[in-house]
């Protein structure tokens, strides 16, 4: 079965990139989560950050 991919529709265009760099072991701890939960690593991460600006009061703007 295909993981769940991020489907928010984008705007103006191709969204923004950027590397991150994390230890090999908490990299292997995320990929355990995010397999089990069949989302992909990069979804997970991006709706990690929507739940925190929420939290903060943030309505995320994609």
């Amino acid at each position: 079965m295909a993981k769940i991919k991020d489907r928010t529709p984008k705007r103006g265009g191709r969204s923004a990139a950027f590397q991150l760099r994390i230890h090999p072991e908490l990299h292997k701890q995320l990929k355990t989560l995010t397999d089990n939960e069949n989302v992909t690593l990069s979804c997970w991460l991006k709706e990690l950050a929507r739940r925190e600006l929420r939290r903060r009061g943030i309505e995320p703007e994609g």
